[in-house]
């Protein structure tokens, strides 16, 4: 069972939370999966959703790359979601601290999960920390990327029909560091 821990009303119709639990336990329209290039979905969070969710989403994932290559930063894929309680995995592609780039990478990989959210008519979705496991990328720096991107991504895109948001985060350190940005950020807000 998940808990909310920090929650924040984008706008009128979307609110945006902060989450203790397990991605592949969220009953929302789409989990987003932290991916590599090729959906090769063996270790990390991305093996562990692929494991839970049925042979179907690593067969899916095999068939995408097939027919449309590796997945870039800023256009992820999709498959069913097997037996998971959503009905979509959304495979972003976070950026391997040191390659280069990797804010921007990381931005894209937001943007273009929520992009094909909106594609699909998801109302829910919910998002693991991606690149901050195995890939390495910091985790308080992650989480300021995540807290600015989330937020414009909803203001920009008007016709957006996502009313609700969630960022899980899994382990005590990820929570303790996310929890940290989002109430400096908090702060800063109040007083300017």
């Amino acid at each position: 069972m998940s808990e909310t821990l920090r929650e924040y009303a984008i706008s009128n119709k979307c609110l945006f939370q902060v989450v203790n639990g397990d991605i592949t336990e969220e009953y929302v329209d789409a989990i987003v999966n932290a991916a590599n290039k090729e959906l090769m979905h063996g270790g990390g969070v991305a093996g562990v959703i692929a494991r839970k969710g049925g042979r179907q989403i690593q067969q899916q994932s095999t068939a995408w790359v097939q027919k449309f290559g590796i997945v870039e930063h800023g256009s992820p894929a999709y498959t069913d979601a097997g037996k998971l309680p959503c009905r979509f995995v959304i495979h972003a592609v976070g950026p391997i601290w040191g390659e280069g780039d990797e804010d921007a990478k990381l931005t894209a990989a937001i943007r273009g999960s929520l992009r094909v959210a909106d594609q699909l008519g998801i109302k829910s979705i919910a998002f693991t920390a991606i690149s901050t496991g195995i890939y390495g990328f910091p985790k308080a720096r992650a989480a300021r990327i995540f807290f600015q991107v989330i937020p414009e991504y909803i203001k920009e895109n008007t016709t957006s029909q996502i009313n609700l948001i969630r960022l899980v985060l899994y382990d005590r350190l990820t929570v303790k560091l996310f929890l940290d940005v989002w109430d400096d950020l908090f702060v800063e807000k109040v007083n300017e």
